[in-house]
Parts: C-alpha cells; structure tokens; sequence
C-alpha cells in the first residue's frame, strides 16, 4: 500500500460532484484520487430527491430568471449520460421516472394560464390527463390539471454505485485532512498520514468544505447553508408520485417523490414549501402532523392508516450569497492550485465538473502521473435514509 502518492488531480468530499467529476477527469485521461471520510454520497447527496431540474419550477411568476436559464441543458446531458452516449456512462443508474409533473389543484388551475402560455415554458411542458396521470393521482377524486415537464427523476443510491464503478481504484477513505507545502505553496494533502501530491487540489466536500478550508488556513470562499425538514412516507398503499404540487407563491407547495425501498414498498419522499420556512422550525412529530394534514386535503383518498412517518432534516451547502438567495449556477472558485466549490444541486453537477476542466485547460495542466493506487482503503456506499428511519 503506497504512503506517498502523486496524481493529477485529488478530489476531496465524494458527493455526487466529487464522484461525477472524478469520472469526467479519468475519462479524459487524467489521474486522480478521490477522498472520503465518511461514505460515498451520504450527506448530501443521498438525501436529495433525484429531480434532474431543468428550471421550469424557478420560472413560476412566468418569467426567465438566472437560475431557469442556467439549469436548463441539465435534464439533456444526464439523460443522454443514461442511456450512454453522453459524457459519463450512467446506463447502470435507474430511472426512476421519464418526467416530473406539475400538479395544480383545482382552485389554482384558473391562476396558471398566464405561466404556461409564457416563454419561460414553452416547448418544455405538456397538459396531461387521464392514463397520463401520475399513478396516485388516477382516482375520480381528482380534480386540477397536470402538466409533464421534459425532466427526470433518478435513483440516487443506483447513481451512487454507477459512478463508484467508474472511478476504479481511484477511492481513498480517508477522515484526517492536513495540508501539505513546500514554503508557501499548497502542493497536495497528508490524508490521514499519507502523502497526496496532485497539480490541482478540489474541494468538493459539501457541507464539510468549510472545516477543510479552516484546515487550510483559509477563511474564503465563505459557506451557506440552506436547512431543510424533509418528510418520508412508507406504506402498502402508496402509489408512484413525481410532482411539484403548486401553491399560490413562487415555490412549489409540496414537492413530492416515490423512491423503492429494499423490502418493495414505495416511499414517499416530500420537500418544497413544507421542508422550508415554517417545516424548519416545527419539532418531528408537528413536522409529520403537518404533512399529513397537507396529503389528507390535497390527495384525500389516499389511506393513510397504514403509513409510516419519520422526518430528515437536510443542510443543503451553498456559497454564500447576499440575503441567503438561492446560488443559480455550479460554483467554483479557485487559489493557484487550490480550486473549492458546490454544485449547488444534484442536477448540477455536470457545470461543476465543467468549471473545473474548465480551469485545466486553461492553465494548461495535462495528464501526467500515473500513481500505483492497489490496496487503498475504500470508503462505502451511503445508505438512504428511508433504509434507516423507515426499515
């Protein structure tokens, strides 16, 4: 097992970022090692809800905005990437769903006219009804109107194991992070005591970056995080759900997804308004009273009797934005060989890898090492949270 190793490019933090742009470099012929304290995926990633975005949801008032404009060649490049001929060979991640829904209930369909006669969506959404519908909304007690968007929804643990495939043995579990330099340069990392010399540095550790950054004696670029109080449903009786279920504000009311869990039921994974704001300071039981509250008037034949409830609070990290807006792009800032970033969300980070080899090409790094990395210690996959709340 080497104690010293030199590579191209060392990653740290193997979230969905970590791990997408780690295939990208090995695609492209570089070297590279890729760090992990924990497991692959299991802070942030793996309590995502799958939704491959392609802006529709940020453009509600009926107008472009940064974020809808940035985000829309997402859904196109992961899908490709699916089904193999795209820049990552995903064809062993599952599809969890060919589209995701907006769903408007009856008393706010009149309200929508405005939104999708616009040029925010056209040519990316389509009425539905009837067999169309969403399973769980196919019952006569349904009123409103529902619209196919041209995104998908992945399974994120199958993701997960896809892009482990891809980077070989390139995967270092690793917990104690200490910089290593020659004067004042930062020429690699001392991974729990071994010797990681690289030409670029990433730190794409999520909400663990900024520990990592005070590693390094550094204080910029500066961390938000965005708390959310996610709500799990678990039973016989749910039905497949992909849909934003729209309020009468910008953001989704709910957010609903349907995730298989190993014992063959369906969960029901809910975010939007209710995991924001007001669901963020309700304690657990009040957070579960309140969704079951919202799925009883939105989606009222559905039995509740045999579900079961847990909640999942989420800490979404960001840069850090004036006012805790919403960052609209991947983001990536870079200190000679140092580069630090967040892809913001999951459908994003295709951008970020695209930064960052963005960066290389620019400053002229090629492939170069070509370490011997047999016998590293490897960290595990993350396990879903539906798997350890709801079993």
């Amino acid at each position: 097992m080497p104690t010293a190793i030199s590579t191209d490019v060392l990653i740290v933090g193997a979230g969905v970022a970590g791990l997408w742009l780690n295939a990208r470099l090995r695609r492209q012929g570089y070297s590279t090692v890729l760090v992990e304290r924990a497991s692959l995926g299991g802070e942030q990633t793996i309590k995502s809800q799958g939704i491959i975005h392609g802006g529709t949801k940020y453009a509600l008032h009926g107008a472009l905005t940064g974020a809808s404009e940035a985000i829309a060649d997402m859904p196109r490049r992961w899908r490709e990437a699916i089904e193999g001929n795209g820049e990552l060979d995903l064809t062993r991640t599952r599809l969890l769903s060919d589209a995701h829904y907006l769903w408007s209930p009856g008393t706010l369909a009149g309200n929508l006219t405005s939104f999708f006669a616009s040029k925010a969506v056209r040519g990316r959404v389509d009425q539905v009804k009837g067999e169309q519908l969403p399973p769980a909304l196919q019952d006569r007690a349904f009123k409103g109107k529902v619209y196919r968007l041209a995104e998908l929804v992945i399974d994120v643990p199958s993701l997960l194991a896809n892009l482990a495939e891809l980077a070989g043995d390139s995967l270092l579990a690793g917990e104690q992070v200490e910089p290593l330099r020659e004067g004042d340069e930062l020429v690699g990392l001392r991974v729990d005591g071994r010797e990681i010399r690289a030409q670029r540095i990433v730190l794409s550790a999520g909400a663990g970056t900024e520990d990592l950054l005070h590693a390094l004696g550094l204080k910029q670029p500066a961390m938000q995080t965005r708390p959310l109080h996610m709500v799990l449903a678990k039973g016989p009786n749910l039905k497949p759900l992909y849909a934003h279920c729209l309020g009468g504000g910008p953001k989704p009311r709910v957010t609903i997804t349907t995730h298989p869990a190993a014992d063959g039921q369906w969960v029901w994974y809910l975010g939007g308004d209710i995991a924001e704001a007001d669901g963020v300071a309700r304690e657990p039981a009040a957070q579960i009273a309140a969704a079951q509250k919202e799925i009883a008037n939105l989606l009222p034949w559905v039995d509740q009797g045999q579900v079961r409830w847990a909640t999942l609070r989420v800490d979404r990290a960001e840069p850090a934005q004036s006012g805790l807006v919403r960052p609209d792009n991947a983001f990536l800032a870079e200190q000679q060989r140092l580069l630090v970033g967040w892809p913001t969300k999951l459908a994003l980070a295709p951008d970020f890898s695209d930064r960052v080899l963005a960066s290389l090409e620019r400053d002229g790094v090629r492939p170069a090492a070509q370490p011997d990395l047999a016998g590293l210690p490897r960290p595990a996959l993350g396990v879903p949270a539906w798997e350890q709340l709801l079993p």
